[in-house]
């Protein structure tokens, strides 16, 4: 026999949580990405990020009245 009475509710939780990391860690090796295919990825998304920057129209500035887009037909805002 044991010294101490053993609480199995304790035993249970731990006996769960190293099938969990169990489980875990084989989703990672089977599912998981190379440090290399990680970079790539960032990499790839920075520079499609740069492109899309690069593309981006300028907004007319802050006051001026682009009348020239609006629909024909809808009334000014000034009134």
């Amino acid at each position: 026999m044991t010294d101490k009475p053993i609480s199995l509710s304790k035993f249970r939780k731990t006996r769960r949580r190293e099938e969990a990391r169990n489980r875990a860690d084989a989703n990672a090796v089977k599912f998981g990405r190379s440090k290399a295919e990680k970079l790539q990825a960032r990499e790839a998304g920075l520079r499609e990020g740069r492109k899309l920057e690069g593309h981006r129209r300028e907004a007319p500035a802050s006051g001026a009245d682009d009348t020239s887009r609006r629909a024909p037909g809808t009334p000014d805002d000034a009134g």
